[in-house]
């Protein structure tokens, strides 16, 4: 059973175990980067992360805990990051690295700090650095670092061409054939260009585990289906490995900008617009590196019952 105190969002608490009339408890912040959304808590005192997977999975329950797509651990930076990320997904597993989480962590630590103004943070994930800055507009740009190409490290079984690269391959999913492009940020991604995304035609709960859960994916996937509204302006729907079918995906939407400039359908820099809202996404010819920027907001804090 979990009670859970709310308050307005306003000043971020620091969450630490504490005891209460109910038992131990846990502070925690709840923050969301356009609808992607993400319990957030303050790990700094402790490289052990403050919950199981299971409690984890409890409290991302929408009906019976708090809700959301994933816990967000804030931990003690290493190797001269200031803090590092860690992530569990609402069905327990755990992932490499979140887009949309990123910039929500970034909000909350700058806010642990009592920080107001701009500032930019290095924090380590299990797919490597990666470089939020605040900006004064109150958004968070990130430098999500290359794409990973090589089908092989996405990982992927399915054929590439001369380079390595994945790009267009085809797929047999829920008696159709697919053609999927994959790309890596520090995540698996499959991308596949529709002319619909309607639910009639793309009914996501149902294909959406059928690629997660393909043999051609032996660490699951992501997956984008992604319409091609003009040459700047991409619009996706996503299932996320772990998670399902959630308002947007950071990652995801730097994969598929990639994915539809290897396939020619897209320039390098372009609007991507998800359930939840848009992400700007930059792949810069001139290091090769993605820049993602949007928005993440505080939507409560609170205090919730462990046992």
């Amino acid at each position: 059973m979990w009670a859970v105190a709310l308050c307005a969002a306003a000043a971020v608490v620091r969450a630490r175990p504490m005891m209460g009339a109910g038992g131990s408890q846990l502070a925690f912040s709840k923050y969301h980067g356009i609808g992607n959304d993400f319990i957030l808590v303050d790990n700094r005192a402790s490289r052990e992360l403050l919950l199981t997977p299971a409690q984890a999975e409890r409290m991302c329950d929408r009906n019976f805990g708090i809700g959301g797509d994933g816990v967000i651990f804030a931990l003690p930076g290493e190797d001269g990051a200031d803090y590092a990320m860690r992530i569990i997904n609402s069905d327990g597993s755990e992932p490499e690295m979140c887009g949309n989480g990123i910039r929500c962590m970034a909000k909350f630590v700058a806010a642990l700090e009592g920080r107001a103004t701009s500032h930019t943070y290095t924090i380590s994930t299990r797919a490597g650095p990666i470089i939020p800055a605040l900006t004064a507009d109150g958004l968070v740009a990130v430098d999500m670092g290359r794409p990973i190409l090589d089908g092989a490290k996405v990982p992927t079984t399915l054929p590439a061409d001369a380079s390595g690269r994945v790009i267009g391959a085809p797929l047999d999913v829920a008696g159709r054939r697919w053609a999927v492009t994959c790309v890596s940020m520090g995540n698996p991604h499959a991308i596949v260009f529709v002319d619909s995304l309607d639910e009639s035609s793309l009914p996501l709960s149902t294909i959406g585990p059928l690629f997660e859960k393909h043999a051609a994916f032996p660490a699951r996937t992501n997956t984008e289906f992604v319409k091609v509204l003009s040459r700047t302006h991409l619009q996706m729907r996503v299932w996320e490995r772990g998670a399902g079918a959630t308002l947007a995906c950071g990652t995801g939407a730097c994969a598929l900008l990639v994915a539809a400039v290897l396939n020619g359908l897209a320039e390098r820099r372009a609007t991507v617009s998800l359930p939840g809202g848009d992400l700007e996404i930059e792949w810069r010819e001139s290091d090769g590196k993605i820049t993602m920027t949007g928005p993440a907001e505080l939507a409560y804090t609170g205090h919730v019952a462990l046992d």
